[in-house]
């Protein structure tokens, strides 16, 4: 029999990760660079697109403000006091390396989409609220999956050109503090169906609104960013193995939110996301870093 998830079992896990996973320190980077040429020529897209997302902390958490004005003291703890930290010191030291690469540095999305604001607007009335929550798990869960995928990806490659320093001082020390992020997320939402929280109805809404607004990691609706994610899968080799993938990234949404309805491995909004990333980046053959003061809906 599974053990129950307490809310005091989430805060000692979230005070457990923040005492052992400290923000990473800048001085603890080896910044020795065998071949910048090289490294630029195969990842400059993929390291280009992980330092924006780590950077765009500061917009997530307005973000979680909007779509959580209830949030729980856990949550709060969580992402003021824990995840933000350390994300921002992710990105930092993903900055650093682009310019020490001597490339420009990274253009953080400000915009929060009007989309997040009317759900916030909604937000208020409790049915609803529980409705973002277990979005804000689920989100939570598929991103960090994805940065596991890309970091592990990476720190592969990197080894092989013998870019040890990148790989052990910067890409593995980041990686190793993203599973903690997941094991939140996904206690989270698997102690709201544990609680049974949502009923049917607000299931049915949580499926709708997930089906319809599901997005990659940082392409926040922005079809420059889409077709930049499909550069970096292209870049990390994964472009082929999209099915694969997709079950690495979704297969927890498929069991917690669909109760792996017709034997379901993830959501088909997954693999038609990703696909989607490709197309537009074959389509392009590049990117274009989009205005970040453009509308976003």
């Amino acid at each position: 029999m599974a053990k129950l998830i307490t809310d005091q079992s989430l805060m000692d896990f979230v005070l457990k990760l923040g005492d052992e996973h400290p923000p990473i320190q800048m001085s603890s980077v080896d910044r020795q660079i065998n071949n910048a040429e090289l490294v630029k020529e195969r990842f400059a897209g993929t390291i280009d697109y992980l330092a924006r997302v780590e950077l765009e902390v500061d917009r997530n958490v307005l973000e979680l403000l909007t779509i959580l004005p209830q949030a729980s003291e856990v949550d709060t703890i969580f992402y003021q006091d824990v995840w933000s930290d350390q994300e921002m010191a992710h990105g930092y030291i993903l900055d650093q390396l682009q310019t020490d690469l001597g490339m420009p540095s990274a253009e953080p999305f400000q915009t929060i989409p009007v989309r997040m604001k009317l759900l916030g607007a909604l937000a208020h009335w409790e049915p609803i609220h529980d409705i973002s929550r277990m979005l804000y798990y689920l989100t939570g869960a598929s991103t960090e999956r994805q940065a596991v995928l890309a970091y592990s990806s990476l720190t592969k490659e990197l080894d092989q050109m013998g870019e040890r320093a990148i790989s052990e001082t910067i890409i593995q020390p980041i990686k190793r503090q993203e599973p903690g992020h997941f094991a939140f997320y996904r206690m989270s939402a698997e102690k709201m169906v544990q609680d049974e929280v949502l009923k049917p109805w607000q299931v049915y809404v949580t499926r709708l609104l997930r089906s319809q607004s599901f997005t990659m990691v940082g392409v926040d609706y922005v079809n420059a960013y889409k077709a930049h994610f499909g550069g970096v899968l292209t870049e990390l080799g994964m472009a082929e193995e999209l099915e694969i993938y997709a079950k690495e990234i979704g297969r927890l949404e498929a069991k917690l939110l669909w109760a792996n309805r017709n034997g379901m491995e993830f959501p088909p909004y997954f693999l038609k996301a990703l696909r989607e990333s490709i197309e537009l980046y074959q389509s392009q053959g590049n990117f274009d870093r989009p205005n970040p003061h453009q509308w976003v809906f």
